[in-house]
């Protein structure tokens, strides 16, 4: 697994290392779950978007892929912000600041190791 790999998936690397500090910290667990579901739904959605990005642009079709593209990076972002707020809206705002710390280091790293590979993240 060559340093590219690894940047690409740097940010489930800090999902995984973060359990053990969240319990080790009591810090909430329901913060966690829900980051971790929102994390992992948005990096599959973001797997679906490079796969038909990649199909429309071997088609030719670049309004596609871009429309694909903007779609895909509003929609990520929205389903991550709605369950951040829900968790401390619905449970306790200790929940929703948790989850929102925990998501604002992850959109973080990679953004950080997107940007150091020239990829989204979670291409294959």
């Amino acid at each position: 697994m060559g340093a590219s790999a690894i940047l690409r998936y740097l940010d489930l690397v800090l999902l995984a290392a973060a359990l053990p500090i969240f319990i080790a910290a009591d810090w909430p667990m329901l913060g966690y779950a829900v980051a971790t579901g929102a994390w992992i739904a948005q990096r599959f959605a973001l797997a679906y978007t490079n796969s038909r990005i990649a199909r429309s642009l071997a088609a030719g079709d670049r309004r596609d892929a871009f429309r694909t593209k903007a779609i895909s990076s509003m929609g990520r972002v929205w389903l991550v912000s709605i369950s951040v707020l829900l968790v401390g809206l619905l449970a306790d705002r200790e929940d929703g600041l948790a989850a929102a710390l925990l998501v604002t280091a992850l959109f973080t790293v990679q953004l950080l190791s997107g940007a150091l590979t020239g990829r989204d993240g979670a291409s294959a």
